[in-house]
């Protein structure tokens, strides 16, 4: 060991600390330094992620008091059925490994917003060429400089989040030093916290940030993060980590990023043990974030004018009468079911959009029809009840295309959450029949429409179908999104507490595909689908 290293440890307890930490990761051999010291044991097991965003990571964040969504969309909307204002976008600067995304989970939690995207800056590291990743394998290509980044795509993907739109964001993998095929897809939020080295370093990301906050930690302790992080995380060997480091990470600091510090609106030293200026951060995004009227206001006011019901006749009566009964047997249940759905369809479109269209008949005379006036016409189910639907569209629109998604209801908020979407390509100028077979409250159907319009979909060109609806959910939707056509077969009055219709028709998935479900589901909770 140098002996300035030795003078200085002496006088610096924490450098003594980072030392042994180097120690803890020794992955042995004669140049390692844990020839210097016994040998330790942490205890602890590595976390195992190893690229920017693992594709398995629920689209949630836990934490002890409630649960936050980090992927889908806010269900509540302004009157006009679009978000009242852009989201409001907090950007998070710092060191290598200066705890900024321990920042941002600590805002996250504490600010009760619902709705909240993290995006990070290390999903968007360039493509290496052969070249530089051999240079990468030997630690001496350099993560840590702007070139290292794609700040035109960085750009654009937060521009259209702020907008509220859906982007695609790349999964770069640090081992391989390369973004996987497949992207992730991310719908805006009421508030984006954009985390990474180089925040502030392009002057079109810093337009986009409405609060601008840099992490400043001890540069001991961002060295023993790193090295924790990159050899248990990344796979690195404890010399290729110092050796980027002295080579890399403490020059671009210097000159690059501890500049920034000077545009930022707040510097939290510490970082996420600074509880007070994390209290201070979330006061002030309180204070910009414009409060939002929930549809509930509205529950006690006349059904919508969207809205359609079909009218109750005896046989249409009959036939509620028969799938509401608990005694119902399956194939009556799929029976009458599939009767309803088919009047339904049959109703829905009724409300599509036509013009005069004259044909000539086998008798050699003029007929003044009607013929369908669009490009396409699509349905979309909501998984998985709402997929008993297609065969009925089927049966009466030649050709049609079909999309899913699927959201199921989170019991515990009444939240919806996105899991997995389908969608044909060029959507956006159809006519799209979204169908589900139960609508109670309304958030998995309003979650549907606002994933429709992000893929640009016109809200005049949206039919909700449902067999049966709760006036909660009437209202929800009609308030969200008023361009939006409801059609339905019946209203309920009530939702109750587990977010069940009442009187209601049950589990509608589960009754018709002869599945068993705790009791405590809702009739919009849907599984994954078996194809």
């Amino acid at each position: 060991m140098p002996l300035c290293w030795s003078r200085k440890m002496k006088k610096n307890p924490l450098m003594v600390f980072s030392v042994v930490c180097l120690l803890l990761y020794s992955g042995g051999g004669e140049g390692s330094l844990d020839r210097l010291l016994p040998s330790v044991s942490t205890g602890l097991s590595p976390r195992k992620r190893t690229t920017s965003q693992c594709k398995s990571e629920p689209p949630l964040l836990r934490t002890s008091k409630r649960t936050i969504y980090t992927a889908g969309r806010p269900p509540w909307y302004n009157e006009h059925g679009t978000q009242s204002k852009e989201a409001f976008v907090i950007g998070l600067c710092g060191g290598s490994a200066s705890g900024k995304t321990t920042v941002a989970r600590k805002i996250i939690e504490a600010l009760d917003v619902p709705w909240v995207v993290l995006l990070s800056m290390d999903s968007f590291y360039k493509v290496l060429s052969p070249e530089e990743q051999t240079l990468a394998a030997s630690n001496d290509y350099n993560f840590d400089h702007p070139d290292a980044f794609d700040f035109d795509l960085l750009t654009h993907t937060l521009r259209k989040l702020k907008q509220g739109k859906s982007v695609k964001i790349p999964v770069y993998d640090f081992t391989t030093h390369g973004r996987q095929k497949e992207w992730k897809t991310v719908y805006g939020a009421s508030v984006i916290i954009f985390e990474g080295i180089m925040a502030f370093a392009d002057k079109a990301l810093l337009q986009l940030l409405d609060m601008k906050i840099f992490v400043d930690t001890d540069s001991d302790i961002r060295l023993v993060r790193r090295l924790r992080r990159d050899i248990s995380e990344r796979g690195r060997d404890i010399e290729g980590v110092i050796k980027q480091y002295n080579k890399f990470v403490k020059p671009a600091f210097e000159q690059y990023i501890e500049p920034t510090m000077r545009l930022a609106d707040i510097v939290v030293p510490r970082g996420g043990g600074n509880m007070v200026a994390i209290d201070l951060i979330v006061q002030h995004v309180h204070s910009q974030l414009e409060e939002v009227t929930l549809a509930s206001a509205h529950q006690a006011q006349p059904l919508p004018q969207t809205l359609s019901v079909l009218e109750s006749t005896p046989q249409v009566r009959g036939m509620h009468t028969i799938i509401r009964n608990k005694e119902t047997s399956r194939d009556e249940f799929i029976f009458y079911s599939k009767r309803l759905m088919r009047l339904l369809i049959e109703r829905a479109l009724s409300f599509l959009p036509s013009q005069v269209h004259v044909v000539q008949t086998p008798q050699g005379e003029d007929y003044e029809g009607r013929t369908f006036h669009g490009k396409r016409i699509t349905g979309v189910s909501i998984l998985r009840a709402g997929e008993t639907m297609e065969p009925a569209l089927r049966a009466v629109c030649k050709d049609v295309r079909i999309g899913k998604i699927l959201i199921q209801t989170n019991q515990d908020t009444g939240e919806p959450e996105l899991h997995y979407l389908r969608l044909p390509k060029d959507i956006s100028e159809d006519h799209v029949i979204l169908m589900d077979c139960t609508v109670s409250t309304g958030a998995a159907a309003m979650m549907a429409v606002r994933v429709l319009l992000d893929h640009d979909v016109q809200e005049d060109k949206i039919l909700l179908v449902s067999l049966l609806m709760a006036e909660m959910g009437v209202h929800s939707v009609a308030y969200a999104f008023p361009q939006v056509k409801i059609i339905t077969t019946a209203v309920d009055k009530k939702v109750n507490d587990l977010f069940h219709i009442i009187p209601g028709i049950g589990n509608f998935g589960d009754r018709y595909f002869g599945t068993d479900a705790p009791p405590d589901w809702s009739d919009e909770e849907m599984d994954e689908p078996s194809y």
